[in-house]
C-alpha cells in the first residue's frame, strides 16, 4: 500500500472525532501534533480555520435549528470553516438539542479529509443562559458587587459544567471591559470601574470556567473581551472611539488582561472601537507586539461581530473589504468573526496566492486555533453524553445562583430602618419591572437581548411573585403604575389609589433588557414616566422602598431624597426575585457593595479613584477635606449597608518604613455589634500622597468578604507587595516613588514611610 495513503489512514483514525473522554495530550505532545497537522493542510484548509461563522446561515427559512444540509456542506466541505457560533434564531435551544446541533455538524466535518472538529463558540457570560434550561446567575456586575472571588468562581464552574452539557467548548466570556462612562451600554457585562477589582473577578473566573485540565468535560475555554481599551469611549455609546494615553491604558486596562492570560485564557476577542484613531482590528501595535509579543499571549486572537467587515464600511481605513482583511490579519487577527457569508476566506485567499499576506502569519494563526481544538480536547471529545452531567441544572446549582444574587444585591438606603419589612402589613407593589424576567436577567439571555426571558423562565418567579408567595397575595396590592418609557396618567392615578391601602410601597424601576447598541441612551437619568410615577407616590406620605433593577447608574436624584430605602438589585438573574424578596423581609442580610460610582448628577461622573483636581471646591485649598467640596456623588464606590452594624478597630500595620522591597503586613479588627448575623466585604485603600504623575485620591488595593455571628470579632489579615505602591510614569515603566502612603480600611487610617 502506498505509504502516503497509509499514513493518512492512520491519522485520520488518530485524530477522527469520538465519544470518548480521552486524556488530554500535554503540552509537548500537543504542539507536536500541531506541527504535523499543520504540515498536511493546503492552504484553504488553514484559511478555513480562520474563518467563523454564525450557525444561523445554515437554518431552513421558517425551522429554527433545522441546518440545510447543503449550505453545512459548503461551509466545511467547499470552505473548511473552524468555528461557528451563535444560537439558532429561535432563542435558546434545550441540552438535547444542543447535542443534535453538534451531532449533524460532526457527521459532517467525519466526512473532511483530515477530521478536524469545530470550534464552537456562545456568549455564555452569567451561566449557560443560551440553553433553555440552563443555571443563570447574575450578570458581571452583579458579581462584582459580592466582593466574594469564590461565588464568581464557583459560578463560572457551573456555567462550564452545563454549557459543556450542551456540547460546546468554548464561551465568550469573561468581560474584562473598564468602563470610564456610566452611560455605556456595556457596563452591566464588566465587574465596574475598578482595575484591581476586575482583576480580580476575571481571574476567579477564567479560573472557574477552565479548571486545572480545560480538555475536561467539565470545562470550557475562555474568551477574554474585548481587548482593549472598549469601555473608554469618549461618546458613552457602544463602538464608538476612545482617547487613552498608553500610559494610562498600561497602568489601568493592561493588568487585568496580563493576569487573565497568566491564568491561562485560552483565546481573546478584540474591541470593536477605536483608540486615538486606530481601530483595535488593525493595530499591530496592540494586536502582535503588545498582546502577542509583550505579554506572551499564545492562544487565538478572534474579531469581533463583522469587525473586519467595519474597518472598510464604519471605520473608513480600508478602501475595500479585500485591503480590510489584509489590515487585520498582519496586525496580528487569528479567526474573523465573519460571520454570515465567505467574503474573509476569499479575500485571505487571494491575498495569500498573491504574496501580500505571507504564509507565515497564516501558520502562526492556524497554529493558535489547532493548539486551543487539542487542548479542549476536541479531537477525542466534543458531543455531550447527558448522562455525565447528572446535575445540569440541579438545586445545588439553583441554590449557588441564588446564594450569588444574594450577596449581589445592594443596600444603599434605609432610612429609619424601614428594611426589613413586617410579613403581616400589606404593601403596594408598582413600577415597570416588578413583574417581568426580563429585567432580572437582561441581554445574553436566551436570545441576543433578552427580550424571551417571560417564556423561557416562566417558572421561576418575578418580584411580584416572589413577594406574594413570601407574604401571600391577599397582603400585596399591584399594579404596573407607568411603562419604562411610555407615559400614562390613568397608571400613575390607579397607583396612587392603590397605596391608600397599603402601608408601605415597594417601587420597582430600572431599565429595558437590552446589550450592546440598542442600549445606548442620550441622557443618564432614568426615564421621565418612572420619575413621574414615584414623584406622585412620594405625595402621599407613605414609606417607600425603591427597587432598582438596572445594568447601569441611572440618575435618580430627582427623587432619591423622597425614598426611604434603596434596594439596587443589578441583574441578578432568574433567581433573584427570591433573593431580593428575602432580603427585604429581613430572611437574608444585604452585603453587596457598589462596584462604581453612582452619579448624582450627569456632569459630574467621577470615579472613586479620581484625582484632586477633579473634585475641587470654588477656592483652591490644601486641607484634604476640602477638596471633598464639588465631588458628591450619589453613593460612592464600596457603599452597602446591613441589617447589622460592624465596627473596625486595631488598625496594624508591621513596619512604619519600608524599601522598595519590602512587603507590608496590614491586619484589622472586625467586629459584628448588632443582633443579626451578616457578612461584610473588607476594603484595603491606599493613597500615594504625593508622586510625579498626579495620585489619586485612594484606590482599592485589598479586599476579604467575611462572616461574623453577632458579637462576634474577626482579624482580616492584608499583604501589599511592592508591585501595589507603583504606577506607570511618563516613560511607560512601573515605579514606585519615595515618600509617604496612606492605608485606610473604614474609616482607620495608618501611613507608612517608602524611603
Amino acid at each position: 500500500m502506498n505509504k502516503t495513503i497509509t499514513f493518512l489512514i492512520v491519522f485520520s483514525l488518530f485524530y477522527s472525532i469520538g465519544w470518548s473522554q480521552k486524556a488530554t495530550p500535554n503540552e509537548k505532545e500537543i504542539e507536536k501534533k500541531v506541527t504535523e497537522l499543520l504540515s498536511k493542510m493546503t492552504i484553504e484548509e488553514k484559511i478555513g480555520q480562520m474563518t467563523n461563522i454564525a450557525v444561523t446561515l445554515f437554518e431552513i427559512k421558517g425551522q429554527p435549528g433545522v441546518f440545510d444540509k447543503a449550505k453545512l456542506r459548503e461551509a466545511i466541505q467547499k470552505y473548511h470553516v473552524g468555528s461557528l457560533q451563535n444560537i439558532p434564531n429561535s432563542g435558546a435551544p434545550t441540552q438535547m438539542k444542543w447535542r443534535e446541533i453538534m451531532t449533524s455538524i460532526n457527521n459532517e466535518t467525519n466526512k473532511t479529509r483530515l477530521k478536524i472538529p469545530i470550534l464552537y463558540g456562545i456568549d455564555a457570560i452569567h451561566g449557560a443562559n443560551y440553553t433553555a434550561e440552563g443555571t443563570l446567575f447574575p450578570q458581571e456586575i452583579g458579581l462584582a458587587a459580592t466582593f466574594n472571588t469564590a461565588i464568581t468562581k464557583k459560578g463560572a464552574q457551573i456555567s462550564a459544567y452545563e454549557t459543556r452539557a450542551s456540547s460546546i467548548p468554548w464561551v465568550f466570556s469573561p468581560d474584562l471591559d473598564l468602563p470610564r462612562s456610566p452611560s455605556w451600554s456595556r457596563i452591566w457585562e464588566s465587574f465596574g470601574e475598578d482595575s484591581y477589582l476586575t482583576t480580580q473577578m476575571g481571574l476567579a473566573m477564567v479560573e472557574g470556567f477552565e479548571g486545572n485540565d480545560v480538555g475536561s468535560k467539565y470545562q470550557v475555554g475562555t474568551c477574554l473581551k474585548h481587548f482593549i481599551g472598549y469601555g473608554s469611549t469618549t461618546t458613552g455609546k457602544d463602538r464608538t472611539p476612545s482617547i487613552i494615553p498608553e500610559r494610562v491604558l498600561r497602568q489601568y486596562d493592561l493588568p487585568i488582561y496580563e493576569a487573565a492570560i497568566k491564568a491561562g485564557a485560552k483565546s481573546i476577542m478584540v474591541s470593536s472601537g477605536e483608540i486615538n484613531g486606530t481601530p483595535v482590528h488593525a493595530s499591530k501595535e496592540l494586536l502582535t507586539d503588545l498582546l502577542k509579543n509583550e505579554l506572551g499571549f499564545k492562544g487565538v486572537v478572534i474579531t469581533d461581530w463583522k469587525d473586519i467587515i467595519y474597518l472598510h464600511t464604519r471605520h473608513k481605513v480600508a478602501e475595500t473589504n479585500r485591503e480590510a482583511v489584509k489590515m487585520a490579519v498582519i496586525a496580528g487577527i487569528d479567526v474573523s468573526m465573519v460571520p454570515d457569508n465567505y467574503t474573509f476566506y476569499d479575500d485571505l485567499l487571494d491575498l495569500v496566492k498573491k504574496g501580500e499576506v505571507p504564509m507565515s502569519r497564516i501558520d502562526d494563526a492556524v497554529s493558535r486555533v489547532l493548539r486551543m481544538k487539542m487542548q479542549l480536547n476536541l479531537f477525542n471529545n466534543n458531543v455531550a453524553d447527558p448522562k455525565d452531567y447528572p446535575k445540569f441544572a440541579s438545586q445545588e446549582f439553583i441554590d449557588e445562583a441564588y446564594n450569588a444574587a444574594s450577596e449581589s444585591i445592594t443596600l444603599l438606603k434605609n432610612k429609619y430602618n424601614i428594611l426589613p419589612l413586617d410579613k403581616s402589613e400589606k404593601i403596594l407593589v408598582t413600577g415597570p419591572t416588578a413583574n417581568s424576567m426580563k429585567y432580572l436577567n437582561g441581554g445574553w439571555t436566551y436570545n441576543w437581548q433578552g427580550d424571551l426571558s417571560d417564556r423561557f423562565a416562566s417558572n421561576k418567579m418575578t418580584i411580584l411573585e416572589a413577594i406574594q408567595d413570601k407574604v401571600g397575595k391577599e397582603k400585596v396590592l399591584y399594579t404596573a403604575g407607568t411603562d419604562l418609557e411610555k407615559e400614562d396618567e390613568n397608571e400613575i392615578q390607579k397607583a396612587v389609589a392603590l397605596a391608600k391601602d397599603a402601608s408601605k410601597i415597594v417601587l420597582c424601576l430600572g431599565e429595558k433588557n437590552y446589550t450592546e447598541t440598542p442600549g445606548d441612551i442620550s441622557s443618564l437619568y432614568i426615564s421621565s414616566s418612572q420619575i413621574k410615577l414615584a414623584l406622585a407616590l412620594s405625595k402621599l406620605g407613605k414609606p417607600i422602598v425603591l427597587v432598582l433593577n438596572e445594568g447601569r447608574p441611572r440618575l435618580i436624584s430627582d427623587f432619591e431624597d423622597k425614598m426611604d430605602a434603596i434596594v439596587q438589585c443589578y441583574l441578578p438573574g432568574n433567581e433573584g426575585g427570591r433573593a431580593l424578596v428575602d432580603i427585604l423581609y429581613g430572611d437574608v442580610n444585604p452585603s453587596g457593595r457598589l462596584p462604581y460610582n453612582y452619579p448624582r448628577y450627569s456632569n459630574s461622573l467621577e470615579k472613586y479613584n479620581r484625582k484632586y483636581t477633579e473634585s475641587l471646591g470654588e477656592e483652591e485649598q490644601n486641607d484634604d477635606a476640602k477638596y471633598e467640596k464639588s465631588y458628591n456623588p450619589q453613593f460612592e464606590f464600596g457603599t452597602g449597608l446591613s441589617y447589622t452594624t460592624f465596627t473596625y478597630s486595631n488598625l496594624k500595620i508591621d513596619k512604619l518604613e519600608i524599601n522598595d522591597s519590602d512587603s507590608i503586613r496590614v491586619t484589622v479588627d472586625v467586629k459584628n455589634t448588632g443582633t443579626k448575623a451578616g457578612k461584610e466585604a473588607v476594603l484595603l485603600y491606599l493613597t500615594d500622597l504625593y508622586a510625579s504623575i498626579t495620585p489619586e485620591v485612594k484606590a482599592l488595593k485589598r479586599f476579604e468578604k467575611i462572616s461574623l455571628m453577632p458579637n462576634e470579632t474577626k482579624t482580616v489579615s492584608f499583604v501589599l507587595h511592592p508591585k501595589d505602591l507603583q504606577f506607570v510614569n511618563n516613560e511607560l515603566k512601573w515605579v514606585a516613588e519615595k515618600g509617604i502612603f496612606r492605608i485606610q480600611i473604614s474609616d482607620l487610617k495608618q501611613e507608612f514611610l517608602l524611603k
